[in-house]
């Protein structure tokens, strides 16, 4: 369903500085077994769930860790859904916080609500891409179907210039 892809020009985050933080982990995954990957764990550390190993859903706690990193302070929530009344409304523009959930009951790959959130990369008629943590167990760019997923948000940080 998600696959990778490529990069869009450079200079197309300029406003959104927390790209360059994401991008840079990129290939972060977890690690199977009884072990945890300590990146991951960084990641939990900025919400207030503060959960312990790899395996517990991290997409916010992704967004959180790379926005904290520039100076922006995110929801401090493990759940996708905190996002939604975080910042300020923003439409659909890159380096934008978006969460999507699932149209599908059975589609739940991401969280057991089926929310999932991430920095938008671009949308097309077709799909959304996203880069963010826990998609395939790791930070990559993944691409949404619209057909199977729904935009509830999108979202910019408060305060910080479009």
């Amino acid at each position: 369903m998600n696959s990778n892809s490529s990069k869009p020009a450079s200079g197309i985050f300029h406003n959104a500085p927390w790209m360059d933080i994401a991008r840079k982990e990129v290939g972060q995954k977890e690690i199977a077994g009884p072990e945890d990957n300590p990146r991951i764990l960084s990641y939990h550390a900025t919400t207030t769930l503060k959960a312990t190993d790899d395996e517990t859903p991290w997409c916010s706690s992704f967004v959180n860790w790379c926005l904290m990193q520039v100076g922006i302070k995110g929801t401090n929530s493990a759940a996708a859904k905190s996002w939604l009344h975080w910042g300020r409304p923003s439409g659909p523009v890159p380096g934008a916080v978006v969460v999507v959930c699932s149209s599908k009951r059975t589609d739940r790959s991401f969280s057991t609500s089926g929310a999932h959130v991430g920095f938008l990369i671009e949308e097309t008629a077709t799909d959304f891409r996203l880069l963010g943590g826990n998609q395939g167990n790791k930070v990559q760019e993944s691409r949404f179907p619209k057909a199977t997923w729904n935009l509830l948000g999108s979202r910019w940080p408060p305060y910080h210039q479009r």
